[in-house]
């Protein structure tokens, strides 16, 4: 059974974990509009549809373990960038957060004694580190390939190979 403090946490990650797919499709719509970015368009709808399935994963723990998960309220993304680089950065500062907030529940779960809690949040961890990785890396990238066009063609070609590299 959860506790009212680990249920509530667990359903501030829902949200979280929810307006980070929401946070995706608004990139993957942005992207979707521009000249030559189908790779990173296919790639933000991807990992909007990853987030989604962790939420409802958290949902279901909530549920299961007797507590009640709410359905959140979610606020409007930012929908506009001024470049790709702004959204490979705000890629790489969500995905940031998102890790704080499940060592904060990692945190919560050991500090309550609540050990199948914290087994089922290691999952979380590991993907946590797969996203930062990823994120990091593609922001590396373009950062290296700075404005010149073959660089970005041949990083908008081969960005579909992280989401291989992580299934």
């Amino acid at each position: 059974m959860l506790s009212k403090s680990m249920q509530e946490a667990l359903n501030k990650q829902v949200q979280m974990e929810a307006e980070s797919s929401q946070a995706y499709l608004a990139m993957a719509s942005w992207a979707e509009i521009q000249p030559g970015l189908q790779g990173v368009t296919d790639f933000f709808y991807k990992q909007s549809d990853e987030e989604r399935i962790h939420m409802l994963k958290l949902i279901r723990f909530i549920n299961e373990r007797g507590g009640f998960a709410a359905t959140p309220a979610l606020e409007q993304p930012m929908i506009t960038f001024q470049s790709l680089r702004r959204v490979f950065e705000e890629f790489l500062k969500h995905e940031l957060k998102v890790s704080d907030s499940i060592n904060d529940l990692v945190h919560l779960a050991l500090t309550e004694k609540d050990y199948a809690t914290h087994n089922f949040l290691q999952w979380y961890v590991n993907e946590q580190m797969e996203e930062e990785r990823v994120a990091r890396n593609l922001n590396d990238k373009l950062e290296m390939i700075g404005d010149d066009k073959s660089g970005l063609y041949l990083f908008d070609r081969d960005i579909m190979n992280y989401r291989t590299q992580k299934e």
